[in-house]
Parts: structure tokens; sequence; C-alpha cells
């Protein structure tokens, strides 16, 4: 199947690649940053730079649209698709419904619609196993459906329908498991680089809890630490040491507050 790209970030990057690695052709890729669709391209077999989002003459059955929520408008908006192709978006917070609005407003021609969501973090310096990664689709086309289910299907071996209402909630809990995550894994670098310690040292701890939550049916079960445990003198002393840091302070508060709630 032919298909193009409107958008070459982090998720354009990876799920292009991991298309053409199951079969698929990648015959364009359009970004706003030139270069950057000229990087995508040269990890592809014989892709093009597309270089305006005129898209009428283009062989692609497929288009993808990759690109931020808040540039979804701007760009569905110049967007020229030809007769019967179809357009999916692969937001995690945007509904069917939003891009089929935008569809009816600034198309021209009746535009067949869909969702083809990758639940997964993406960088581009990072490998990503895509048979792993669930792919939740969404449409109101039976004949998208067997389109999207066969895409999901070659490239992973996890594919689910989920509805607009069930991707948010997703992409919500998404953001506490994966993004919040992350960012208190980076605070705990950054505290133990202030102090000349490696992160290597913690390596063993953080395999353990993630393996421990992902083995566990009540994730809360098997919480440790001093919040869990009420002992009040070493929170006072942890937050003392943070004092320089108010922010970082404020989030210990915080969560600690939390799971002591749930003790």
């Amino acid at each position: 199947m032919k298909i193009s790209f409107i958008g070459s970030g982090n998720v354009a990057w990876h799920l292009s690649q991991a298309l053409e690695n199951a079969g698929h052709a990648v015959v364009e890729v359009f970004s706003r940053e030139n270069r950057n669709a000229v990087a995508l391209t040269k990890q592809l077999y014989n892709a093009k730079v597309q270089k305006d989002l005129n898209f009428a003459n283009s062989d692609a059955a497929v288009f993808f649209l990759c690109v931020s929520d808040d540039a979804m408008e701007e760009v569905t908006r110049k967007l020229v698709l030809p007769e019967g192709s179809i357009l999916v978006h692969t937001s995690g917070s945007k509904s069917l419904k939003d891009l089929d609005e935008l569809v009816e407003v600034y198309s021209e021609i009746p535009q067949k619609t869909g969702v083809f969501y990758p639940l997964q973090t993406f960088s581009k310096v990072f490998h990503v196993n895509f048979e792993e990664v669930p792919i939740c689709i969404e449409t109101e086309s039976e004949d998208v459906e067997k389109v999207l289910i066969t895409l999901a299907q070659d490239i992973s071996e996890v594919t689910y329908s989920v509805n607009s209402d069930e991707r948010k909630v997703l992409h919500l809990a998404a953001v506490f498991a994966c993004n919040f995550t992350n960012h208190l894994l980076g605070i705990s670098q950054e505290i133990l680089s202030h102090n000349n310690l490696e992160m290597k040292l913690l390596e063993p701890l953080i395999k353990e809890t993630f393996n421990k939550a992902l083995k566990s049916p009540k994730i809360f079960n098997v919480q440790t630490g001093p919040a869990r445990r009420g002992d009040q003198k070493i929170i006072n002393r942890h937050l003392l040491s943070l004092k320089e840091t108010p922010d970082y302070q404020r989030i210990y508060q915080i969560l600690t507050e939390s799971i002591a709630k749930k003790n």
C-alpha cells in the first residue's frame, strides 16, 4: 500500500519505517521544516520530500497526519488530498470528530477519516519494537476499518478498536505512566549529579520497581518507602534537603500526601 506522511516528528519517524519494513511504500513526506522531511526520507526506500500540502496528484492511498494537536487545524486548512484517499491522525487526545469537523470545513471533496494511535513513547535516537506496541484504531467506515486493521496488524501483534473517549483516558493514564515517571527519574538523576553520584546506582532499584508494578494486579499494594510507612522523620529530612529547589520540594510533598492517603 502507498502511504504519505504529513509531519516528520518522532511518531512519523518510527511509524513510517515500521510500515516500510512491513512491505508498504512511503511515497511522500511533508514537514513545515524542510530539513526534517529530508532527514526522514533518507531513512526510507524511495520517499520524496513533498514541498507543500497539495497532494492532489499523489499516488498514496493513506495519509498519516502526524502533527501536534495545535497544528492540526492549520495543516488541515491547507491540505489537498486525492479523491477517495484516507486521512488518519495519530493523536491520543484529539477525537475522530475533531478531524471530521476540520475536513468538513476545509476539504472541497468528501474525505474518509480515521485514527491510528500507537500507544508508545517515541524518540528518534531509540529503537522501538513495533510488534509490542498497541495500535488503537477508530473510524466510522467499514472500508477504512479494514485498511487500518491491515496496516496495524502488519506492524504490531496488538491491535485494539478504541473510541475517542477511551483513547483520551488511555492518553491521560499514559501521561502519568510515562511522562511524569520520566520527569521524576530526571529529578532523581539531577539530585545525584549535584552530589557527584552516578545514576547507575539506582538502575537495579528502577528495574525492580517496574518489574513489580507490571506483575502486580494492584500496583498500590506494592508501594514502599517512608510515605507508605508514615515515617515523618525521614520525610521532614528529605523536605529540608530540597529547600533550595522549592519545585521539587512541592512535588515531593504532593506525592507523599497522595501515597499516605492510599494506605
